[in-house]
């Protein structure tokens, strides 16, 4: 218990330092021109996340921080599988007041708590299913509009990242919709989490990802719904030997950080910054596309049996999602989004 406490007070310590360090430099730091003596102290950004260092999104923060301290400008470290928090929103909530955080959120996260209902249509179940079109989407202008009314609260949305698609993994095997009934599965605490619970049946357990495999273990949970690699990296097959191959949502890591950060940034550091990571995100949506399959391939090996679902009987059990607007889209979303992305 000890152990615990310390490193949940150094980790603590270690982001407080950091915001403190960055805070101090924001007068050098602002603005374009020459930088010479204090001027010249390196940037400090901590790369923070939840999945485990195996997984594509946290290998992609890795590279970049790599990249970033390559430059000789930045001092960029990274902190995942949980270390400085298992809770996604808390970590964007820091970033938001200033914090020098870069976070991996989502579309359906990020609609939830900065109250823009519009953006959960990016990962709304079986609405985008082509991991091709986000590269399309930071050049369309709904996109440019999501982007304004975040930065209105505090924070930026640097890049959206293929990340894989979810499914649920379960203890007793899931064939059918009527399979989830009454289950207490843990997916997105959010609005789009609630709907797809609500349709589909199943109780939704918005707990932090590190309280899950404990929670199938003591039986608070029936099991989850995620993309296989955090399943594989969290080694949930240990706990749920049944995957009901759904893909649900098409997840998209949808890196953020505050504002303020790169309002604090001389022109030609945030350029690298910005130009970096979304890069290298581009990068990453096609390396996690690739190794998808081998990830259901060691979880089969692993004992997991994997079932081919109806895909259309889910579909169809979805529907009323959309006639009842239960995500509160503005009319003709999808049509606009389509019609912008070329779809």
């Amino acid at each position: 218990m000890k152990m615990v406490k310390y490193a949940v007070c150094a980790a603590l310590g270690m982001l407080l330092a950091v915001g403190s360090v960055f805070a101090g430099g924001s007068k050098q730091q602002s603005g374009g021109g020459s930088q010479s003596g204090a001027q010249a102290a390196k940037i400090k950004v901590i790369f923070a996340g939840t999945e485990a260092a195996t997984t594509g999104q946290s290998r992609m923060m890795q590279e970049v921080a790599d990249k970033l301290n390559a430059t000789g400008r930045f001092e960029a470290d990274v902190q995942i599988n949980g270390a400085l928090s298992n809770d996604t929103d808390n970590l964007v909530t820091q970033a938001k007041t200033g914090v020098p955080l870069v976070v991996p959120s989502d579309p359906g996260r990020l609609a939830s708590q900065f109250n823009i209902p519009d953006l959960n249509i990016l990962m709304a179940p079986y609405v985008l299913t082509d991991m091709a079109v986000l590269q399309k989407l930071p050049d369309t202008p709904i996109f440019k509009e999501w982007q304004a009314k975040l930065e209105a609260q505090g924070i930026t949305f640097v890049a959206d990242m293929y990340n894989g698609f979810r499914s649920f993994y379960t203890i007793n095997p899931v064939t059918t919709v009527a399979d989830l009934s009454g289950l207490r599965i843990r997916g997105f605490g959010n609005n789009i989490g609630n709907a797809l619970a609500k349709y589909l049946g199943f109780a939704n357990i918005g707990i932090p990802w590190g309280e899950v495999l404990p929670g199938i273990q003591q039986k608070t949970l029936d099991g989850c719904e995620v993309q296989v690699a955090t399943a594989y990296g969290s080694a949930i097959y240990e706990v749920t030997k049944n995957l009901a191959l759904t893909k649900h949502y098409m997840l998209q890591s949808s890196f953020v950080c505050s504002t303020a950060l790169l309002n604090q940034m001389p022109e030609a550091d945030k350029k690298v910054f910005l130009d970096t990571i979304r890069e290298t995100a581009q990068k990453y949506s096609g390396i996690i596309a690739q190794e998808e399959a081998g990830y259901y391939q060691q979880m089969k090996d692993k004992g997991v049996t994997i079932t081919e679902v109806n895909l259309q009987e889910f579909q169809a059990a979805l529907a009323p999602l959309y006639t009842n607007n239960d995500l509160g889209f503005s009319p003709g979303l999808k049509d606009r989004l389509f019609q912008e992305l070329g779809l």
